[in-house]
C-alpha cells in the first residue's frame, strides 16, 4: 500500500496539472493568444473583437466551455485530496465522482464529435491535448492506482448530474443573451431546442452509465485493497 504522503503527492500532482491547464487557456484567451477560426458557422464562440477590448468576452466564452468546467472540477476535487486527504464527506464524494465523470466526458465527446474538426494551431497545440487528455489519462490514472477507495456509489449518481446540468443551464441561458454557443450540438439558434435537448439528454445518459462504471470500478478496487488496520 502507497504511503499517505504519496497518495497527497499523486493527488497533487493532478490538481497541479489541472490548474495550470485552466491557468493556462484563460491567459492566452485574455491575451488574444489562440488562432481565430478562418470561419464561424452557426452561431459559435469565436467572433469577439481582437485585443484587449475583446478579452472580456473571450474569457466569459473560455469559462463557458464545458472542456473548462470538467478541468476546474478535477483540479478542486484533486485539491481537496490533497490538502484534507481525511475528510471524508458528501460534497467531496460527489465532487471526486463529478471529475472523473466530467474529464471523462470531455474526453469522448472531443475525441469522437469535435476534434476532426479542430485545428491545432498556436497555443492550442499544447492546450488542447492537455485539457482533453492529459488530464483526464491523469486524473483516472492515480484515482485508479491511489484511491480514495470506497467513496463511490450508486447513492451518488443523481447528486453526480447537478454540475454538468448547471452547466447546460448557464450554456443556454447566456447563449440566449449572446446568440452564441460554445459547440455545434448546443447550438440553439440553428439546430433548434428539439435537436439540442435530444443531444445533451443522451450525453446525460452516457454520464449516468460512466458514473455507474467508476462506481463499479471502485467497489471492485476497494475489495482488493489490503485491508487498513
Amino acid at each position: 500500500m502507497a504511503s499517505s504522503l504519496s497518495v497527497r503527492r499523486a493527488h497533487a500532482v493532478v490538481a497541479i496539472v489541472s490548474w495550470l491547464s485552466v491557468l493556462l487557456v484563460a491567459i492566452v484567451s485574455a491575451a488574444d493568444g489562440f488562432a481565430a477560426r478562418a470561419v464561424v458557422e452557426g452561431n459559435l464562440f469565436g467572433t469577439h473583437t481582437s485585443g484587449i477590448a475583446g478579452a472580456p468576452g473571450r474569457i466569459g466564452d473560455t469559462f463557458s466551455y464545458f472542456t473548462v468546467w470538467s478541468n476546474v472540477v478535477v483540479a478542486v476535487a484533486f485539491t481537496l485530496l490533497a490538502l484534507r486527504p481525511g475528510v471524508d464527506s458528501l460534497v467531496h464524494r460527489v465532487l471526486l465522482l463529478d471529475a472523473l465523470l466530467m474529464i471523462t466526458i470531455t474526453t469522448i465527446v472531443y475525441w469522437a464529435m469535435l476534434a476532426a474538426n479542430d485545428t491545432w494551431q498556436g497555443w492550442s497545440v499544447i492546450t488542447s491535448p492537455l485539457q482533453h487528455l492529459v488530464v483526464g489519462v491523469l486524473a483516472v490514472g492515480v484515482w485508479a492506482t491511489y484511491g480514495p477507495r470506497g467513496w463511490l456509489s450508486f447513492r451518488l449518481l443523481p447528486w453526480a448530474l447537478v454540475v454538468p446540468l448547471i452547466w447546460i443551464v448557464w450554456t443556454l441561458l447566456r447563449g440566449q443573451v449572446i446568440d452564441a454557443y460554445p459547440y455545434d450540438f448546443t447550438d440553439v439558434s440553428t439546430l433548434g431546442y428539439a435537436r439540442v435537448a435530444a443531444t445533451l439528454a443522451a450525453i446525460l445518459a452516457i454520464g449516468l452509465l460512466i458514473a455507474a462504471i467508476y462506481c463499479r470500478i471502485d467497489r471492485a478496487l476497494e475489495r482488493r485493497s489490503p485491508k487498513r488496520a
